[in-house]
């Protein structure tokens, strides 16, 4: 039987980040000599285009009419790409020598795999994870994402703790190999989130589909942060407490759906009053702006979502969903680190 080599693309989308092109690209380069590296443009209003044309002319440009956002960015731009696999990879990441090769061998492995993510580490403390991934994302009772290597604020330094391949629940976007065959099966990234917590949706889609998502410590990247949105920019808590809810709306099943919900509500509300005593009233409005906006498509626009993709009838069927609170065991008992949560083991390497 003819075996035919995978083909890789890697696409890099971009939004007013020639600083990021002019320092990364050519690194992804030199590193990535098998794959094809694409530079989606979403409609830039900086010289990000004519940059990449004038320097990199080996690198395929797409285009893109207007600014789709993150989620419809990929979508749009993924729909003109031909290859075995895509790696979704964020404009401010540095790769490294052989970074994509355990990644390809992880999916070539078994074809229930539908995307893995290599190790990130930060790029300005090049020994510890970052905090948009670390080694590998998980989802607790409530939804709310949290890292191996990286729980709220605390980061772990690397010791090699993280050097497993193992199935996690969700694989960041900001470094994303996913299968195109699956990627497109489960109808791409969640257009209606514009960004944030739109990964976690995908791989959650992806799990219910009966596929697993992976972590591949055999490779590893760093990653700047931050490079669009600031962490404490008042647009990405709105996103980030939208989609959060709306994640959980979307993709659990009818019996845990309402009890999950008012759990979230209330500790989203917890996290508002700290904002408040913070002074911090720009967040506490983005919250409350999240709140109203989800309640406002919920019963249109959002149970419509919920129609068009298939449920799993438990979340305990789901890998790397933490059946605890992360909120209550970080901040109430004090663990601050994963393997202190007593997160039960993934299953095995599938032969």
């Amino acid at each position: 039987m003819d075996y035919k080599k995978p083909t890789v693309a890697v696409v890099i989308l971009n939004w007013n980040g020639r600083r990021w092109l002019e320092q990364f690209l050519p690194n992804v380069l030199e590193h990535s000599p098998d794959a094809e590296v694409i530079v989606a443009d979403n409609d830039s209003s900086d010289d990000s285009v004519q940059y990449v044309t004038a320097n990199f002319p080996q690198v395929r440009q797409i285009v893109l009419p207007e600014n789709f956002g993150f989620c419809e960015g990929y979508n749009q731009a993924l729909q003109q790409v031909k290859a075995t696999y895509y790696v979704l990879l964020n404009s401010d990441v540095e790769v490294t020598p052989n970074w994509l090769t355990p990644l390809v061998a992880l999916l070539e492995s078994n074809p229930k795999i539908a995307a893995c993510q290599p190790k990130i580490r930060s790029y300005y403390q090049r020994m510890h994870f970052e905090y948009a991934g670390a080694a590998g994302g998980f989802l607790d009772a409530y939804g709310y994402p949290f890292c191996r290597g990286r729980l709220f604020d605390t980061v772990e330094e690397d010791l090699g703790q993280y050097d497993d391949t193992r199935p996690v629940f969700w694989a960041t976007g900001a470094c994303m190999m996913v299968r195109a065959s699956a990627y497109h099966e489960a109808q791409g990234l969640e257009k209606a989130f514009f960004a944030h917590m739109e990964e976690i949706d995908l791989c959650w889609r992806l799990q219910n589909l009966g596929y697993q998502i992976y972590y591949q410590g055999e490779s590893h990247v760093y990653h700047v942060g931050g490079g669009t949105l600031p962490k404490a920019n008042p647009r990405k808590t709105f996103l980030n407490f939208r989609n959060g809810v709306a994640l959980l709306y979307k993709n659990l099943s009818e019996k845990e759906v309402n009890r999950v919900l008012l759990t979230r509500l209330i500790l989203d509300g917890v996290a508002a009053v700290q904002f408040l005593l913070k002074g911090q009233f720009k967040q506490v409005q983005a919250i409350w702006d999240a709140h109203q906006e989800f309640f406002a498509q919920k019963n249109i626009y959002w149970k419509e979502k919920r129609a068009a993709y298939p449920l799993k009838k438990e979340t305990t069927q789901l890998t790397g969903w933490y059946r605890k609170s992360v909120v209550w065991q970080y901040f109430v008992k004090g663990k601050k680190t994963f393997n202190a949560l007593d997160v039960p083991d993934g299953a095995t390497l599938p032969a």
